[in-house]
């Protein structure tokens, strides 16, 4: 199948995992055009790139941006829960995507779910994320699902900040015994992955993890020690360290950490028994940042906010 003849659609390409897909097509010569919330942001992409706003409220339009398109690249979700976003306004959204794909005769979505969804526990990002999941295999577009646990790369957050915590502060408090696994995939090759899936036609959820797993625990130790900031690990209630987490939040302005994300990681959901798909060694890749990772904090409400404003790399 020749990618090349065809229209990719990625959304959010002037986000994180969207714009490296959106790269990666790009080098291979595809032709591709992107939905976003932030069409005010720069486009590093220059006219290589159609760029088309999202138009939830107007299922007719956004159906029209997706008419011609073979492969839809869907990264569109939030982290948390805000009075400008919603778990349940991304769930109706994508829902909304998925039938405006479906009408324009879209013939593949590739899309980025999470390790371990589920409507069984009670957490609102995992649940959505099921629903979304159960949307998309129920209409009869073929699909590919991708199951990140966590991204890492130039642009990421949770690798980041957890560098510039062991940075700002003398220990580093880790929830319960800190023993619950997680497995970073490096964003590069996540979006390889992602376009080799829009190559095919066949059904498929993949675990899209590393080829390193970490306890929660290791994976501070590693960080800290490979910046040259090793830290001493305490282990604090849950309780405990969300209220750390929202006075950290009052002092950068942002939501460091949500309680459902605490409940999430230690219920082991960001690792999974399959074998990697990944290569890049996190570790490596510290190493290659060390002088760099970690020296800003780096806010997911300030990217949410201020539209206009290119992601900065870490």
């Amino acid at each position: 199948m020749n990618n090349k003849q065809q229209i990719h659609a990625v959304t959010g390409a002037f986000g994180y995992s969207g714009k490296y897909i959106a790269q990666n097509l790009l080098d291979k010569g595809c032709t591709v055009q992107t939905l976003t919330n932030s069409f005010m942001r720069e486009n590093p992409f220059g006219e290589r790139l159609k760029v088309f706003p999202f138009n939830f409220d107007d299922p007719k339009k956004l159906r029209e941006s997706l008419e011609g398109v073979t492969v839809l690249y869907n990264t569109y979700w939030v982290r948390f829960n805000h009075q400008s976003f919603t778990h349940s306004d991304a769930v109706r959204n994508s829902l909304v995507l998925f039938d405006a794909a479906k009408k324009a005769g879209v013939e593949r979505i590739v899309h980025v779910s999470i390790t371990n969804p589920t409507s069984e526990m009670d957490l609102e990002y995992f649940q959505g994320k099921a629903i979304l999941e159960k949307a998309i295999v129920e209409s009869g577009i073929s699909y590919s699902i991708l199951r990140p646990a966590v991204l890492f790369g130039k642009e990421d957050i949770l690798i980041n900040n957890i560098a510039w915590a062991l940075r700002k502060f003398p220990v580093f408090g880790v929830f319960g015994d800190g023993n619950y696994g997680i497995q970073p995939i490096y964003i590069e090759d996540f979006a390889s992955l992602a376009v080799e899936q829009g190559s095919v036609r066949e059904n498929i959820i993949i675990n899209a993890v590393g080829p390193e797993f970490f306890t929660y625990s290791d994976l501070v130790k590693t960080i800290g020690e490979i910046i040259g900031k090793n830290r001493p690990i305490i282990s604090i209630s849950p309780l405990a360290g969300y209220i750390f987490s929202k006075m950290v939040g009052l002092l950068v302005r942002d939501t460091f950490l949500t309680w459902e994300e605490i409940k999430g990681l230690m219920a082991g959901t960001l690792a999974v028994d399959t074998p990697p798909v990944g290569t890049t060694k996190l570790t490596d890749w510290i190493k290659s940042h060390s002088e760099t990772l970690g020296k800003n904090y780096t806010s997911e409400l300030a990217r949410r906010i201020n539209r206009d404003v290119r992601y900065q790399s870490n």
